[in-house]
């Protein structure tokens, strides 16, 4: 998730090779097709959508992947006179499969970014999105309850979040190593719940949370895990003062941003599929936590996060098949991580074998199928 943080290298290879099935299963509802929807193909070169004008409202680009490489795909608004603002995004798209990303448009000027690979600026194409706010129909007030609730979910964890990274970083800039790995994992948790809406703001989610497979020649690493392989590798925190004041004062802006993060259903439901594919491209793979192994307490905010955006839309879908299959898919998600609990919290991940690892990712698929439907039906 981010503008740069696609997972790359023999890890991210096996985290394509580990979700293959979820894949498939995603690709269903977009190979149906959907009456309305944008047709969206990219290829190893080309980024080709069949409309480039759209009215103002919610939309559903159905993407396929025709390229030999792994992509993923971006809506990117304007900020500053520039494409950068995240507007949606899908990440993971293998070869062969295809994807239905819903968003709420606006009226105005936007980029449409695929990404093969996974990496850099990727190819872009332009998108107007034309029509004015009292021409679109009555907002739905369940959904305005929902976009409230949600952002108070969001607002309540970076403010949660503040205190926990203060502790941390007054830890590694004491140079006390125990300290600092007691409150590293508890200090990523609000964070790794509302991820999806930090990405919306640039640079934030790579300055905070970027790993080291993922840096681009040039780009300066700062965040978590630049403190977190210090921590578990040599032990030695001189130096990273700067890193640490960096990572609080990132902490705060977010909970400064929160109150104008543009939220609505779509996005919402969006972050929630984000957060589960997280889950399946890093945590079942131990990638994300490479040096500190919890990944599982990674794993657990992912979910909680998915659970509280499903629980803020719940009230708008009808379908109570759909909702019969969610209820049951995050109780065993949460049945299986238990499985991996400790009495200080999870245990390591390099201690869950390869047969549990298969289990984790069993149940994540057994989700993200019903949980991928969730946008279209809400919205």
């Amino acid at each position: 998730m981010s503008s740069s943080r696609g997972r790359r290298g023999a890890a991210g290879l096996a985290a394509v090779a580990l979700t293959a099935s979820l894949a498939a299963c995603t690709a269903s509802s977009a190979d149906e097709g959907k009456a309305g929807a944008i047709a969206l193909t990219a290829t190893d070169s080309r980024c080709d959508v069949d409309r480039s004008s759209l009215p103002a409202g919610d939309h559903t680009f159905a993407i396929a992947n025709k390229g030999s490489r792994v992509t993923e795909v971006y809506v990117y608004g304007l900020a500053g006179g520039h494409f950068t603002k995240v507007v949606t995004e899908k990440e993971n798209i293998g070869p062969g499969t295809s994807y239905d990303l819903t968003v709420s448009l606006a009226p105005g000027r936007y980029e449409l970014a695929c990404k093969p690979g996974m990496t850099g600026d990727g190819i872009r194409t332009r998108l107007t999105v034309t029509g004015r706010g009292s021409a679109t129909p009555k907002a739905d007030p369940r959904a305005a309850a929902a976009v409230s609730a949600y952002r108070t979910y969001v607002q309540g964890e970076a403010d949660r979040m503040v205190p926990l990274v203060d502790r941390f970083v007054a830890a590694v800039k004491a140079g006390d190593v125990d300290k600092a790995k007691s409150l590293y994992a508890a200090s990523r948790v609000p964070w790794e719940s509302v991820e999806p809406v930090a990405e919306s703001f640039g640079d934030l989610d790579p300055r905070m949370d970027l790993r080291e497979a993922d840096l681009e020649p040039g780009q300066t690493w700062t965040g978590w895990h630049r403190i977190e392989k210090a921590l578990w590798t040599t032990g030695d925190l001189r130096g990273l003062a700067p890193v640490a004041d960096q990572l609080a004062a990132d902490a705060r802006v977010l909970q400064g941003k929160v109150p104008t993060a543009d939220l609505s259903v779509a996005s919402i439901g969006n972050g929630a599929k984000e957060l589960l594919d997280e889950v399946s491209t890093s945590k079942v793979t131990g990638e994300e936590e490479a040096f500190s192994h919890t990944d599982l307490v990674d794993f657990q905010a992912n979910v909680e996060g998915a659970r509280e955006a499903y629980r803020v839309l719940r009230p708008l879908v009808e379908d109570t098949a759909l909702l019969t299959r969610l209820d049951a898919a995050f109780a065993a998600v949460q049945h299986e991580l238990d499985a991996h609990r400790s009495r200080s919290g999870f245990v390591s991940y390099a201690t869950v074998t390869e047969p549990q690892r298969r289990d984790l990712a069993r149940v994540v698929d057994g989700l993200g199928e019903p949980l991928s439907q969730l946008t279209a039906v809400a919205v």
